[in-house]
């Protein structure tokens, strides 16, 4: 779907900012229209995906992982396999092709998991760009892997130690810095969140996911999936693998979102499951705030789902009820985490293991007629020190 001339999908979406940035969000809306009509720009874009990134990624059939449980196939999107371990360099190599193209100086993100950050210093290193990032204290901590990757890449790593110190306030910063310089600064933003053009951007380039998954499914098995799964956080894995299937009727689109504790103990990151509609970081979603509007602090294993708000595409896509979205809770991604390393040989990042907790028990309703395909969005290198130490 594309957004409307306001940049909403249906109710969601829009452009909640401050007047410095305006006029920033409407020159990168104009630079998007004039490069996604440029077939130069996307030759470029897909000779990088191919030539650095190392795309296609596989479509893998798992072996084990589903044993005793049904006889569906469960196939995987391996986003795990990309240079830098993630779906995330897909979007940022675009967005520093559309930075070049803009004549911008310097590169800024936000990130979680570390994933973005990683990405968004990668393709710094490679495209010549000063870069810096945005992360929580908190995170600082529990990712410190990939800290100092991004290091090692070059990049500035700013530790965010305001409000609960996670994904939130670490985009709260970037978004005010990124205000301070509009004029020589591209901003990153990581996941199809924010203020229109991003949300309609960010899926547009990670929407490889689903052209290729659905091409590959043709390929080799003659059909389409009958389910379609990813993890949600602010959902671009999510919008990237919904998109080659979301016209398809007969494909059910299910949203994996952190349950944390648990959606009815308040300590969760599940924002279309325990949330409402409001305005978070420049577009009207849903997210997780109090009876005052005020937003709530999230809690997830995860890093890279924890997060207060969610897509505005989602949003429609759960309005719509197009997608489904349901939650798993922290013990039960640590769970499918260790048995899927255990019975496939594959470590998955913590954000991953939830859309893997889901497709078991969707699994356990499923029969041999029936093809599960889940995208597999990180692997979980970024994660061992973290459980290491629980």
């Amino acid at each position: 779907m594309q957004p409307n001339a306001s940049g909403y999908f249906g109710d969601f979406g829009g452009r909640f900012v401050p007047e410095v940035l305006v006029a920033a969000l409407a020159e990168l809306e104009r630079e998007i229209e004039i490069a996604f009509a440029d077939r130069g720009f996307w030759e470029e874009y897909h000779a990088t995906l191919r030539d650095f990134v190392g795309r296609p990624s596989p479509l893998y059939r798992t072996e084990r992982y589903l044993a005793g449980i049904s006889g569906v196939p469960l196939l995987l999107k391996r986003e795990d396999v990309n240079h830098t371990g993630a779906h995330k360099i897909n979007n940022t190599v675009g967005q520093a092709l559309l930075a070049r193209r803009m004549g911008k100086k310097r590169l800024i993100a936000e990130t979680g998991a570390g994933q973005h950050g990683v990405a968004t210093a990668t393709v710094g290193a490679k495209f010549g760009f000063p870069v810096d990032v945005y992360m929580g204290a908190i995170d600082v901590q529990r990712q410190a892997l990939n800290v100092f990757i991004m290091q090692l890449l070059g990049a500035q790593v700013h530790s965010v130690s305001g409000g609960t110190q996670t994904l939130k306030d670490a985009t709260n910063e970037a978004f005010r810095v990124w205000s301070e310089r509009v004029e020589d600064t591209f901003y990153v933003i990581g996941s199809v969140v924010g203020a229109h053009p991003y949300p309609y951007m960010v899926r547009e380039f990670q929407k490889v996911i689903g052209v290729e998954a659905r091409a590959q499914c043709l390929e080799r098995y003659g059909r389409l999936p009958t389910d379609v799964v990813a993890c949600v956080g602010g959902g671009s894995n999510a919008m990237g693998i919904f998109s080659g299937f979301v016209d398809d009727g007969d494909v059910a689109l299910w949203g994996v979102e952190a349950g944390g504790a648990g959606v009815e103990t308040g300590k969760t990151a599940a924002s279309l499951g325990a949330g409402s509609v409001g305005v978070l970081h420049g577009s009207r979603s849903y997210l997780l705030q109090d009876g005052e509007g005020q937003v709530r602090e999230t809690h997830s294993i995860s890093a890279g789902l924890d997060y207060p708000g969610v897509g505005p595409e989602h949003a429609f896509l759960k309005e719509s009820g197009r997608a489904k979205y349901v939650s798993v809770t922290d013990a039960q991604a640590l769970d499918a985490f260790y048995a899927f390393a255990r019975t496939e040989g594959i470590i998955p990042a913590l954000e991953s293991a939830h859309a893997l907790a889901y497709a078991r028990d969707l699994a356990a309703r499923r029969g041999a007629d029936d093809v599960i395909l889940v995208c597999l969005s990180g692997r979980g290198d970024k994660d061992i020190a973290q459980l290491r130490d629980r």
